[in-house]
């Protein structure tokens, strides 16, 4: 006969909080060092907003899912989301993609 004895299964999967949390805060401090005039809007916070603020904070909330963190799931994927939506919003206007009229409101980002 085959024991039926209950086993308890591992979570193998590391704790996604600190790539989210190291995201958020470096795209936001970027983003800020533009804000105070020290920079450009340059290809370093369009590339940190799109894969690091935007990418991995998605990934990292996924994995928060999978850990059963509702609030970590909340979190970095919608501040993920508005790092991809944010330099959407930068980069679409200047690709042709949109008339020129129709992005006005973005004047202050430029």
């Amino acid at each position: 006969m085959i024991p039926t004895t209950p086993v308890a299964v591992k979570d193998g999967i590391a704790n996604p909080a600190p790539l989210g949390l190291c995201a958020f805060g470096m795209t936001t401090v970027l983003l800020n060092l533009h804000n105070a005039g020290f920079y450009e809007m340059n290809s370093m916070i369009l590339a940190m907003g799109i894969f690091y603020g935007g990418l991995a904070q998605v990934i990292a909330g996924i994995i928060e899912a999978k850990k059963n963190n509702t609030f970590g799931l909340t979190a970095f994927t919608s501040y993920g989301f508005f790092w991809l939506s944010l330099v959407g919003l930068i980069v679409i206007p200047k690709f042709g993609w949109v008339c020129l009229h129709c992005s006005c409101f973005l004047a202050p980002l430029n």
